[in-house]
């Protein structure tokens, strides 16, 4: 099968979608939450896809957001280099043109720089980190400033998510299709979903699949 998502810039999600950072941050969690008499796996329940800032709001009090977000990415910066590049995801991002590709992220700049490093990910000239917008996701802030930097419209960029917050973002920010990474995708209603990122590939008329194990005929979509 070929599936054609017609897009004129990629914007990818980092954690999940181009890096396997799981472990890593889960460890850092882990011991944030120790640290401050949590259930570690509480805390890890509302991880995925949000700013460390706003996990952390969930659990502690208002005076201590600051000095405790400061705390937990201090923390995954420490244990980034154990972080590794999703299947696939060196030889994608290297093959689209530098205006046509961004990375969103709910991470601070300098957790997705070093995450992306240690991966032997190229580093985009648009970044969206945590830093970047008043909201983050599932707002549509992030997937807006990227299309916006990138000077091309929402409607013409496909975007690479693996987390429900992540997906509703990109959705409210009007992009013109979603494709979703890894199991995590499955069942939210991206056009598609694939394992990894080996049978995506970058054409002039956007992205094609060669594989997908969830397919949903949307707009901007065409098999070939």
């Amino acid at each position: 099968m070929n599936l054609v998502l017609h897009a004129c810039a990629v914007l990818f999600d980092s954690d999940g979608v181009l890096v396997d950072s799981k472990a890593a941050g889960e460890a850092a969690w882990h011991s944030w939450a120790l640290r401050h008499r949590l259930d570690p796996s509480h805390v890890l329940a509302g991880v995925h896809g949000r700013r460390s800032r706003e996990t952390v709001a969930r659990f502690l009090h208002a005076a201590e957001v600051g000095p405790a977000t400061a705390e937990i990415d201090a923390l995954e910066i420490r244990t980034s280099d154990r972080t590794v590049a999703i299947k696939g995801a060196t030889q994608l991002m290297a093959s689209i043109p530098g205006t046509s590709r961004a990375v969103v992220t709910s991470a601070s700049r300098d957790l997705a720089t070093a995450r992306l490093a240690a991966a032997g990910i190229l580093l985009p000239a648009v970044l969206v980190s945590a830093e970047d917008v008043a909201a983050g996701k599932p707002a549509p802030d992030p997937y807006l400033r990227a299309a916006e930097r990138l000077r091309i419209p929402p409607a013409d960029c496909v975007v690479l998510e693996d987390s429900a917050h992540g997906i509703r973002s990109a959705r409210a920010a009007g992009v013109g299709a979603v494709l979703g990474v890894g199991d995590s995708a499955r069942g939210l209603g991206c056009e598609a979903v694939v394992p990894d990122l080996t049978s995506v590939r970058w054409t002039e008329n956007g992205i094609v699949l060669t594989e997908a194990y969830d397919t949903t005929p949307a707009v901007g979509e065409r098999r070939a």
